[in-house]
């Protein structure tokens, strides 16, 4: 076909150039194996930058670094703000200089015989090995009876909302419960009368920036519960993965106090829509002028066309593709422990994924040159 490139090999391809995969190009890298990154964004850190603008993140600066260098902050305690992250991750790139191509959105993924095959609009590559490096969260979900609202309600996304600016004059519906949409209904509430709909969570028990919570308890929980008790190896992390998979984690910053204090209600679930309106489950119908949908997020793996995929998730052993050899994923949540979808879990999944990919890679050379020496 016209225009289409001829296929450029590299050892391992990484697709995602946030912070999952500069991590594991850190770990090639310092291996000596070679790799390149494939993202999607004009800059390293678009993900985070293309987020709402009051982002935080949930973890403390002394958290938020990658192997190899500290997240630069005055304070060990502060929370970054979403632009300091992407920031912080471009300067990663560029200071370890790794192999980092923007621009490069990857439309396919399939395999021949034993390489794999990566489709980017014009572009193509082979690999010998593939590393997903992206969370779950890639597309908004959102319930089919949204396109039954009236055209007259602004519709948003948790992936798409910005700030109050947006919205229409009215109130607010912000759909979903959870730590998005816990923070988004508490800064509509400041403008525009808002109700919150769904479940309750839960919440963590504590003020993650409170003055105890900076000595001990953030350590003792973003540490100590999250990085090393709740895993896939304990009784407690096996019991908890699948309920946290399905339904979410707790609120960990914004409490149902903080949200009651700042005038938001809470509603049931939303069941459906009358006329143009969503009605909530116990039957109530709500005349709202936005919803902001903070429904979840679809995984986004529908473009890898390799028997990797499971009900809720890829099939995997820790990253490591169950059925296909040579594959692997970083960034997912609770890939090993809780703390894998936080910035400090990274380092130790990475680590381990690229002790595999440097496996093979010694097991391929020792096997050629054993051919070469048979040939000669």
């Amino acid at each position: 076909m016209s225009g289409i490139s001829a296929s450029e090999y590299v050892e391992t391809i990484i697709i995602g150039g946030g912070q999952s995969g500069l991590s594991i190009g850190y770990q090639l890298a310092q291996r000596g194996l070679p790799y390149l990154i494939l993202d999607a964004g004009e800059r390293v850190g678009d993900s985070w930058r293309n987020r709402w603008d009051s982002l935080r993140l949930f973890t403390p600066a002394c958290y938020d670094g990658l192997a190899g260098m500290p997240f630069p902050a005055e304070s060990r305690h502060y929370f970054p703000t979403k632009d300091e992250m992407a920031d912080f991750l471009e300067h990663y790139a560029r200071h370890f200089q790794l192999e980092v191509r923007n621009g490069v959105r990857v439309d396919s993924l399939t395999r021949s015989g034993d390489r794999f095959l990566i489709r980017a609009g014009v572009q193509r590559f082979e690999a010998s090995n593939v590393v997903i490096a992206m969370s779950n969260y890639q597309h908004p979900r959102v319930p089919p009876f949204a396109e039954d609202l009236d055209p007259g309600i602004l519709q948003l996304t948790a992936g798409n909302y910005r700030n109050p600016e947006q919205l229409q004059s009215g109130p607010v519906l912000v759909v979903g419960a959870g730590n998005s949409g816990a923070e988004i209904a508490q800064e509509t509430s400041a403008h525009h009368r808002t109700y919150l709909s769904g479940n309750d969570l839960g919440q963590v028990p504590f003020k993650i920036d409170g003055f105890l919570s900076k000595l001990i308890l953030a350590r003792l929980v973003l540490r100590g519960l999250f990085h090393y008790v709740i895993t896939v190896d304990t009784p407690l992390g096996r019991k908890l993965r699948p309920k946290l998979i399905s339904h979410g984690g707790p609120l960990i910053r914004t409490k149902r106090k903080h949200l009651a204090r700042a005038g938001v209600e809470f509603l049931p679930r939303v069941a459906g829509t009358s006329d143009g309106r969503p009605q909530l489950e116990d039957g109530r119908v709500l005349d709202v002028a936005n919803v902001i949908w903070c429904t979840g997020f679809h995984a986004g793996f529908s473009w890898i066309d390799l028997p990797v995929h499971g009900e809720v998730e890829p099939e995997h052993e820790r990253g490591i593709a169950r059925n296909v050899p040579g594959l692997y994923f970083l960034g997912l949540f609770f890939l090993y422990s809780l703390s894998s979808v936080m910035v400090q879990g990274l380092e130790r999944d990475a680590s381990r994924i690229a002790d595999h990919i440097e496996s093979r890679y010694r097991t391929g050379t020792e096997r050629a040159r054993e051919l070469v020496g048979v040939r000669n």
